[in-house]
């Protein structure tokens, strides 16, 4: 049916296998979950281009290690330009890792297939919502910032606990603007429940 010999045809599949995962990745997962329009478009065009690039790489006299490089300074470079929390890194990482795992020639497509469905299934289930049921996560904006609690983060621990009613585990300052007097943190916390 299919001469997969063909070059052309080969990275036409690759393309569709990378595009089905990555699709599945960033939005059948991550924005499922966490509803960031932004990460969802960027890691997703990443993965296109990164694809793209890599394809043309691997079929020149280009070494795996220099692909590699390249690979790791751009997702650097990417990453360093705005502060984003862990869960968005990895799913970041996932879909540049898809690109990388579908663009190596050199492996058969039905090996691509099950390294995508494992990776896939794998992310699947580490982040799936059940099985850290325990804590949440929330961005919240304050809008008065006391420079003491800044300093403090016990006291501002109980401070946001205090304020949200909530058990705050932990937060990250994302952001802080003097002039506007706003601070925009990452919280993780859960819901203590009412003892009887």
């Amino acid at each position: 049916m299919f001469d997969f010999n063909d070059p052309i045809l080969e990275t036409a599949a690759r393309f569709v296998i990378n595009t089905l995962a990555m699709i599945i990745l960033v939005f059948g997962m991550y924005y499922r979950r966490y509803r960031d329009k932004e990460l969802a478009a960027a890691a997703s065009m990443f993965n296109v281009f990164a694809f793209s690039v890599l394809t043309i790489l691997s079929t020149v006299q280009f070494s795996l290690a220099a692909g590699f490089g390249l690979f790791a300074i751009l997702a650097l470079f990417s990453l360093r330009s705005e502060q984003i929390g862990k869960i968005e890194i990895s799913y970041f990482f996932g879909s540049i890792a898809i690109a990388v795992i579908c663009s190596v020639t050199g492996t058969s497509l039905v090996f691509v297939m099950l390294i995508s469905l494992f990776v896939l299934l794998s992310a699947w289930v580490i982040d799936h919502p059940k099985m850290l049921q325990s804590s949440h996560s929330a961005r919240i904006t304050l809008d008065s910032i006391e420079a003491h609690i800044l300093s403090d983060p016990e006291t501002l621990t109980r401070e946001l606990s205090k304020r949200l009613g909530v058990n705050v585990l932990n937060f990250q300052i994302t952001e802080l603007n003097y002039v506007n007097d706003l601070a925009r943190l990452n919280i993780f916390y859960n819901v203590e429940r009412e003892k009887k």
